[in-house]
């Protein structure tokens, strides 16, 4: 029986094992786009609120595109044209003004054909452009100030029917109502209509309160 005394016998060296290992290269990684890519799954949430923000920022209440501008402006003529009998001494004693308004004339000639157009383009303008949400608040609003504008031609038709008089101060008076009204028609025409070709939101005094509340 032999016995191992670590004292006298020679040590016996230790075995490596000559397995190597290799680590993966950089370039090798690269190869696996799945381990790479990170996978991003769209956010419902993000998207739906970049939609509402991009739709926000197409139908702004101050903001217009072309077609917008364009029928606003447009709409302003309607009260001017409705009006246009109490420049009757204005252009008579003013003829520049007359010069100014004269390309004009066919337009208020063809609007004025017809007892019933002044109402059926305010029925058009106030159930097929006012009441329809398919157009911008900008062209509603613009659209509604031109019709209240028309509105209150109302008052001064009134006061000339019932009074009428053929001379003295009562003439005087009718006349200074009459250009008055038609110098603030040709004001808020010449106001409103180039505001909105430069896309800005115009407000006309006593009537812009009016539309506010007639445009939801």
């Amino acid at each position: 029986m032999l016995l191992f005394n670590p004292l006298t016998s020679p040590p016996t060296p230790l075995a490596l094992s000559q397995k190597t290992h290799h680590l993966p290269s950089i370039s090798s990684l690269k190869n696996h786009t799945s381990f790479l890519t990170i996978t991003n799954f769209p956010n419902k949430g993000n998207t739906l609120k970049r939609r509402r923000l991009e739709i926000v920022q197409a139908k702004g209440d101050d903001s217009a595109d072309g077609p917008d501008r364009l029928i606003s402006a447009v709409c302003y003529f309607y009260p001017f044209f409705d009006g246009i009998q109490y420049g009757k001494y204005v252009m008579t004693q003013f003829p520049p003004i007359q010069v100014l308004i004269h390309p004009l004339f066919p337009a208020i000639k063809v609007f004025k054909s017809f007892p019933l157009n002044g109402l059926l383009v305010f029925l058009t303008l106030y159930f097929v452009v006012v009441r329809n949400r398919n157009f911008s608040r900008y062209v509603r609003f613009n659209t509604m100030q031109a019709i209240v504008l028309d509105v209150l031609l109302i008052f001064p038709d009134l006061l000339e029917r019932s009074f009428n008089p053929r001379d003295g101060l009562g003439l005087d008076l009718v006349m200074s109502l009459d250009s008055t009204v038609f110098l603030f028609l040709l004001v808020c025409l010449i106001y409103g209509s180039s505001s909105c070709l430069f896309g800005q939101l115009p407000r006309l005094p006593i009537v812009a309160e009016a539309a506010d509340r007639q445009v939801l």
